[in-house]
């Protein structure tokens, strides 16, 4: 059984950047593809971003094309969500999952969930 745990949360200007982490323990993330999902206040948990084991794959929603960057260094077991340009819409909880493969994640399907971190951006 794996462990995901989110940190680089907090407030930030819009404009601004953040770097998020998804550290997994227990069970390896390779050869497992990692994504993140967001949830706003009210709002229903939306894709983010995907990255495949090999970091050969990678998909982002159109909202964070070319503003976000999702990276992994499998020796560490962490996954990073670079962030930047942030927009008060980037609001939200964000949360890591395992899953099979990319495309399987972009849908939600994945095996394991982190707690989530919080990410407000002022305007």
């Amino acid at each position: 059984q794996v462990q995901l745990a989110e940190s680089g949360g907090g407030l930030v200007q819009a404009g601004g950047s953040l770097r998020l982490s998804c550290a997994a323990s227990g069970r390896t993330f390779v050869p497992y593809a990692v994504g993140w999902f967001r949830q706003a206040p009210g709002k229903e948990r939306e894709f983010v971003a995907a990255i495949s084991w090999s970091g050969i794959n990678i998909a982002y929603a159109d909202s964070v094309k070319g503003r976000f960057t999702i990276s992994r260094d499998n020796a560490k077991n962490t996954v990073y969500l670079q962030m930047n340009s942030l927009k008060p819409e980037d609001t939200a909880v964000y949360y890591c999952n395992q899953g099979e493969n990319v495309v399987k994640l972009t849908s939600g399907r994945s095996f394991a969930w982190g707690q989530g971190t919080k990410v407000t951006v002022s305007s």
